[in-house]
């Protein structure tokens, strides 16, 4: 395995794990929380929206670190 495939596997790896986690913390808490249909697709609806905010952040943060690693080290 050359060292790209293998920074793909663990980024992949990682993609599941988050997801996953949360689907568990996030997404399984709000749906138990709502007894009627149209409420708990409103809450998958909206848990998405969250599920979208904070991959924008997660970008915008590793974006500021790309481009400022040589200026702060």
């Amino acid at each position: 395995m050359t060292n790209q495939a293998i920074t793909y596997l663990v980024g992949a790896v990682l993609a599941v794990f988050g997801l996953a986690a949360f689907c568990a913390l996030v997404v399984a808490p709000a749906i138990t929380s709502y007894q009627r249909r149209l409420e708990r697709v409103a809450v998958v609806i909206l848990s998405l929206y969250v599920l979208a905010a904070l991959i924008g952040v997660g970008v915008l943060a590793g974006a500021f670190v790309v481009f400022e690693w040589p200026r702060l080290f």
